[in-house]
């Protein structure tokens, strides 16, 4: 059994543009604060994957994507789980014009339904598309966060693949989970280019 996930993961362009405006803040604030280099948009999310069917995953993964265009998307502003005022998480918000917004959720729903066919239990929660940039060891108000990344506006990349990646408890650096990307699959070529 492993833990995996499908996810978009931004360019390292779009990955150093956040960073470096959260670089001078981060000793201001008690946030365990995400590693840039597993910043990720989780499509799907599975606790436990069999190994006896991660190939069928990789096949229907691979068929999901391809039926999915390529489309436009930005980090801009954030927010806080479940809210500002006892946050246990902080985020980057992700943001895409209406059709974008649309393949989005498509293709999220596209990645639970492949994980679903192919015999793995999906998390149920509601999609939310966000970055994760730091948690908090207990509730506080984190209001005044919310508003500075609220000002932030990163490069618009085009999401022309996603990635199926293990989370390998534990086995990253200080304790944190380890990432293995296992594969990726291209989108279709977006019928009208970025916006």
């Amino acid at each position: 059994m492993t833990r995996m996930f499908v996810a978009v993961v931004p360019p390292p362009e779009v990955v150093e543009h956040l960073d470096e405006f959260l670089a001078p803040r981060r000793e201001s604030a008690a946030f365990r604060w995400s590693d840039p280099a597993q910043w990720h948009l989780t499509l799907a999310f599975a606790e436990d994957v069999p190994d006896r069917s991660i190939d069928d995953l990789d096949e229907r993964l691979g068929r999901a994507a391809a039926r999915r265009h390529a489309f436009a998307l930005q980090v801009a502003g954030g927010g806080a789980f479940p809210h500002p005022d006892r946050a246990r998480v902080l985020f980057g918000r992700l943001d895409a014009n209406e059709p974008a917004a649309t393949e989005l959720d498509r293709l999220a729903a596209a990645c639970r339904a492949a994980l679903s066919r192919a015999g793995v239990r999906v998390d149920g929660q509601r999609f939310r598309p966000h970055l994760t940039l730091g948690r908090l060891g207990h509730p506080d108000n984190v209001t005044s966060w919310v508003r500075l990344l609220d000002a932030y506006r990163g490069p618009e990349w085009l999401v022309d693949e996603v990635t199926l990646v293990a989370s390998h408890l534990g086995e990253g650096p200080r304790r944190r989970p380890r990432h293995e990307v296992v594969a990726s699959y291209d989108l279709s070529p977006s019928a009208s280019g970025p916006r």
